[in-house]
């Protein structure tokens, strides 16, 4: 980026100001992830996930924290999947809120307490469900604990705002 600085000298004092050159604002087609899948590496799609996303310059973030799978009043179900359903049913009700599209979510980090394979169906389940094509970079962090006594699932996000 460019800084313009200018000096004004005032009775003997230096003052010194900087300011950013003016940039043009980019329209809503220039705001949209690039999805990086290299052939050289496993394909991540399968498994609900992109190796990496390129946010375009000048989109602003919202950073959405992690999401568990509580219901309104607070309760959390046993159920590992019901858990993610409503995880990922929160984080959607986040990113409406702060006016992010699903496709313009260029992060996910989950964490899963006691995670096996067997797990791996219902988390890539709910993320096509809710990405479709367009998926996001993901992190898979599993976990002996998280925050509240009897959650099993919790996924943050990176998202692109217009």
């Amino acid at each position: 980026m460019l800084r313009a600085i200018k000096h004004v000298l005032i009775g003997g004092i230096l003052i010194m100001t900087t300011g950013m050159a003016a940039h043009a604002t980019a329209n809503e087609n220039d705001l949209k992830l690039t999805i990086v899948n290299p052939q050289n590496l496993y394909d991540p799609t399968t498994n609900g996930y992109s190796t990496a996303v390129i946010v375009p310059r000048g989109a602003r973030l919202a950073y959405i924290s992690g999401q568990g799978g509580q219901d309104s009043i607070g309760a959390l179900s046993p159920d590992f999947a019901v858990q993610v359903k409503q995880a990922y049913a929160n984080l959607g009700a986040a990113l409406d809120a702060v006016g992010a599209r699903r496709d313009q979510v260029a992060k996910l980090t989950v964490f899963v307490v006691d995670h096996d394979m067997s797990k791996l169906g219902v988390l890539t389940s709910a993320v096509m469900d809710m990405f479709g094509g367009t998926l996001p970079a993901q992190t898979l962090i599993p976990v002996p604990k998280l925050a509240v006594d009897g959650m099993l699932f919790e996924v943050e996000a990176v998202a692109m705002i217009d």
